[in-house]
């Protein structure tokens, strides 16, 4: 079923939120002082491609530097990746095939929104 919800989700949805996420990324890593950014998005936008079978969790030993630099991603990148997992998530509900890829994108808007400090790992 994991498979299944991916592929759909990969032509649905799921590559555009990774290129949105692969532009940040890119924009980030241009400039040398927000690389560590860069890398996130590069993480998030991974996990925007096939997300079913894998979550998030907190990453241990993250600390002062993580909320500080999620601060910073908010008002820089953040909340443009959010509304886009908003509007996608919104268009996906109308249909009743795509109301779990449409609840998937809005579990994924707290993540757009501070991905600092996050641990990709596959659902046991």
């Amino acid at each position: 079923m994991k498979t299944i919800l991916n592929v759909i989700w990969l032509v649905l949805c799921g590559f555009w939120m990774a290129v949105g996420y692969a532009i940040a990324g890119i924009i980030c890593c241009i400039l040398i002082i927000t690389i560590p950014f860069g890398l996130a998005s590069f993480r998030m936008a991974n996990y925007a491609l096939w997300p079913f079978g894998r979550t998030l969790v907190d990453r241990r030993g993250s600390g002062v530097a993580s909320v500080l630099g999620n601060i910073i991603w908010i008002i820089v990148a953040g909340w443009w990746l959010a509304i886009g997992h908003l509007v996608t998530g919104l268009a996906l509900c109308i249909t009743i095939i795509g109301i779990p890829l449409g609840v998937a994108n809005f579990k994924m808007i707290p993540v757009a929104l501070v991905p600092l400090g996050k641990e990709i790992v596959p659902v046991p």
